[in-house]
């Protein structure tokens, strides 16, 4: 009885289970809504049974795949010219019906944070924009992060084909959006945008295990990392390091402490606080280097105009985390240091005359407090209170730095296979890559890598000329008021040498960027100016002026040294009209000093009368070259170089 019971389950689950195994499936990004790539084979592909027939069927053509024994199939439609939108019809034992398909261009867009900063964080620059973001013809497929050491994955993690709305645009790549929007403007072909970056990745992240063997001491990390064992173990010990530094940094912090009032109520008595200049550090206003919580209490005094009205809140950046607390009511938290504070109050939460504001500061390890050069105000019925200024404070604990713990979706080879592999079959146009900023520790690896990249995304895809435009590292951190060596500006000059790449172009972004952010506002002239090349490198506009002058050759001639520049353009500028500045010049000794610069004709002449034989010129070598200003007429700013 027991026996034939068990057969009966037996057979019922593999009856049950067969439709599944037969059923024709597609990988997510050949969805409902895609945009496919023009004047190229379009490859489809999926799953279904071994031996199963499967035919794909798009705007009047056709074309026929037979599933092999690993249950995959894979086909091809002949080229097409962009349009739409169209049904695609996919039938096997089942049929699939992918509605509203339309033909133009694809651009993969990868790298880290800067590229996957999305235009929610930018409506307040670009209120405009946003508001007018109708577009059903520019759409975006975010692949969610997945990593993966053991091989490439067979589909993406998830995501899905979106048009262009109001707010749908909010979660689109800022740079990606302004480059597909210049470009609809001007060629009028569907744009789709395939977003697959994560914020803090390496470039050797993504790379394959192929490409990772040019690199030993990152193909010895992808090694171990292919322990799954060794994988979970740390993440669970790091995991459970940080529960137990947050538990105990909650039980030591006398603000929340048991028994006593919370220093977030408007009933405690702060009398015997101190003060601090807001915004600031507190290692340099007292407190010191500590680490923990530190908490802040500002009394603000609200016009009866400004109460009982919806508010905004703005805190600048805070590091490491904040809790923000109104009047005794929680109004808002963020976790890391990064994303501007911009909390959306409540119209209760205001009420005229005395308001209570505490700022709960969690600080991991390095400097604590509020960003410099940030807005810090609260702004309700068309007024703005300004928050800077005194503000009390108070240590609630002090602790060891955060345990750190491995990020493991850095590691190298697994963002490559999870988050590009699986994008491997379908055509695109070309490839934008904003990346770089965490690679600048070893300034010197990333011409290598950056160039193996680059071939190793066009081996794979299978399209040997792929366009690969990317993004130059922006100006950021302090300004230096002398000549010194920079690690950005090493990673600069390996971004500007792998131009020597054919089918290449780059975006120059020394004037684009903020000293005390590494996310930059103004994605819309960086999109822009992707765009340019774009026009130039994927388009074939020959006559397009797509980027700013790039460093080619130099004689030396007694103490004066003659630069020459391709990409000038309509001629040499300094674009502010004072004189050149932020070149340096160095004799045999390498002790590079500020120099003098003139334009001559296409040339730039650099001296200084105290180096008579120059052997070297930098020019806006530095963290942050803020005042760099040699462009060419077309208003398109010089890459940093260093010539020998």
């Amino acid at each position: 009885m027991i026996n034939k019971f068990l057969k009966v389950s037996l057979l019922f689950a593999m009856v049950a289970a067969q439709p599944a195994v037969a059923q024709v499936r597609l990988p997510r990004l050949v969805s409902d809504g895609m945009i496919l790539q023009r004047d190229a084979p379009v490859a489809v592909w999926g799953w279904a049974k071994p031996g199963e027939k499967v035919t794909v069927t798009l705007a009047g053509k056709t074309a026929t795949a037979t599933t092999g024994p690993d249950g995959q199939w894979r086909t091809s439609l002949p080229k097409l010219k962009a349009g739409g939108p169209y049904e695609m019809t996919v039938a096997g034992t089942n049929r699939i019906t992918l509605k509203d398909v339309l033909v133009g261009d694809v651009w993969v867009c990868s790298g880290q944070s800067n590229m996957e900063t999305p235009m929610s964080r930018l409506r307040d620059k670009y209120p405009d924009v946003v508001a007018q973001a109708n577009n059903p013809q520019i759409r975006q497929f975010n692949v969610d992060l997945r990593y993966a050491f053991n091989g490439p994955k067979a589909d993406v993690a998830g995501g899905k084909w979106v048009m262009t709305t109001p707010q749908n645009v909010l979660a689109f790549s800022g740079v990606a959006y302004f480059f597909a929007k210049t470009l609809f403007d001007k060629y009028h072909v569907p744009i789709g945008l395939i977003r697959s970056a994560v914020g803090g990745s390496p470039a050797e992240a993504w790379l394959s295990a192929e490409a990772l063997q040019a690199f030993p001491h990152y193909q010895q990390a992808a090694e171990k990392v292919k322990d799954s064992t060794y994988v979970a173990r740390t993440i669970a010990q790091g995991q459970a390091a940080s529960r137990a530094w947050y538990t105990a940094l909650r039980q030591a912090d006398q603000g929340v402490a048991k028994g006593s009032t919370p220093w977030y109520a408007t009933s405690y008595n702060a009398a015997d606080w101190k003060t601090m200049k807001i915004p600031g550090y507190w290692a340099d206003q007292g407190l010191g280097p500590v680490n923990g919580v530190v908490w802040f209490r500002k009394e603000v005094n609200v016009p009866a105009s400004m109460a009982g009205k919806p508010a905004r809140l703005e805190l600048g950046t805070i590091v490491d985390s904040d809790s923000v607390y109104i009047n005794g009511q929680f109004a808002g938290t963020t976790g890391y240091q990064y994303p501007p504070r911009k909390y959306d109050l409540p119209a209760t939460l205001l009420q005229p005359g005395r308001n209570v504001l505490v700022v709960r500061v969690i600080n991991n390890g390095g400097r604590g407090g509020f960003t410099l050069d940030k807005q810090y105000r609260l702004t309700a019925g068309g007024q703005t209170l300004d928050l800077r200024g005194d503000w009390q404070y108070k240590l609630g604990a002090a602790t060891p730095p955060a345990p750190g713990s491995v990020s493991f979706q850095n590691q190298p080879g697994g963002l490559y296979n999870g988050m590009i592999a699986p994008l491997l079959p379908y055509a695109i146009k070309g490839v934008l890559w904003y990346q770089g900023e965490s690679n600048t520790a070893k300034p010197e690896e990333y011409q290598p890598l950056l160039t193996a990249l680059i071939a190793d995304w066009r081996k794979h895809w299978q399209q040997p000329a792929l366009p690969f435009l990317y993004v130059q590292l922006a100006n950021f951190m302090a300004t230096k008021d002398q000549p010194t060596e920079s690690n950005w500006a090493g990673v600069r000059d390996g971004q500007r040498r792998a131009l020597a790449v054919p089918h290449t172009g780059m975006a120059v972004a020394l004037d684009l960027g903020e000293w005390n952010d590494i996310h930059p506002l103004n994605k819309e002239d960086v999109g822009k100016r992707l765009a340019l090349a774009a026009q130039k490198v994927a388009y074939g506009e020959k006559n397009v002026v797509s980027s700013g002058p790039l460093y080619q050759s130099m004689q030396v001639k007694g103490n004066k040294a003659m630069l020459s520049f391709t990409s000038t353009g309509s001629g040499l500028v300094a674009k502010d009209g004072k004189p050149l500045r932020y070149f340096a010049v160095a004799g045999p000794d390498k002790k590079f000093v500020w120099a003098q610069a003139k334009i001559e004709g296409n040339k730039v002449v650099v001296w200084n009368d105290q180096v008579p034989n120059p052997v070297a010129v930098r020019y806006a070598w530095a963290d942050n070259p803020e005042g760099a200003n040699l462009s060419n007429k077309e208003g398109l700013p010089a890459s940093s170089f260093q010539a020998e």
